[in-house]
């Protein structure tokens, strides 16, 4: 089974497959978004993950990079002990972690999408590696689905399926890598 067959019509990952997953975006916080969730979802089914979306989205203020960024020992003790998310120190280390280094980022690339951008195309091996020397808990798995979460690897959603077509009319990264190497 793949995610373009058993997502419609589920009540949390239909909405997801059917208008996010594999959508090029450039929102900064729609991308560290994805990026914390991901790393949530390490260990943990996605079901989990988007039953407590509106729960991370609310104890991390909307994903709001520099407010996160400026979290200090109560913000992250607030989210230890806070039932509705995911509560794993090395998790919320991580999405702090990664949002000082996105503003880092900003200073060389303007945001986070124009640090993804400068570095398209890649291989999703060539991804990884950077992802690993970049961020914060970022292994093969979590820089792979948030690549295609986000557009930049294909293969989120099948050849078959009515939301790859609406995708490739976005003109998500991946298409522009397949395209020049089939020109080549």
């Amino acid at each position: 089974m793949n995610y373009c067959t058993i997502a419609p019509d589920h009540p949390l990952h239909g909405p997801y497959h059917d208008c996010e997953y594999g959508f090029p975006t450039t929102n900064e916080a729609e991308l560290f978004e994805r990026l914390v969730l991901e790393i949530n979802q390490a260990g943990l089914s996605w079901t989990t993950i988007l039953a407590k979306r509106n729960n991370f989205r609310r104890a991390y203020d909307n994903f709001e990079v520099d407010r996160v960024a400026n979290y200090g020992v109560n913000d992250r003790n607030r989210l230890l002990h806070d039932p509705t998310i995911v509560r794993n120190r090395l998790k919320i280390d991580a999405a702090i972690k990664n949002a000082r280094r996105i503003c880092e980022l900003r200073v060389e690339y303007g945001s986070f999408a124009g640090w993804l951008a400068a570095h398209h195309p890649r291989s999703r091996p060539e991804w990884v590696k950077l992802f690993k020397k970049t961020f914060a808990f970022t292994g093969g798995e979590i820089t792979g689905e948030f690549l295609l979460s986000i557009g930049y690897l294909p293969g989120a959603h099948q050849k078959d399926c009515p939301v790859y077509r609406r995708i490739v009319r976005l003109r998500p990264p991946w298409l522009a890598l397949q395209v020049s190497t089939s020109d080549s």
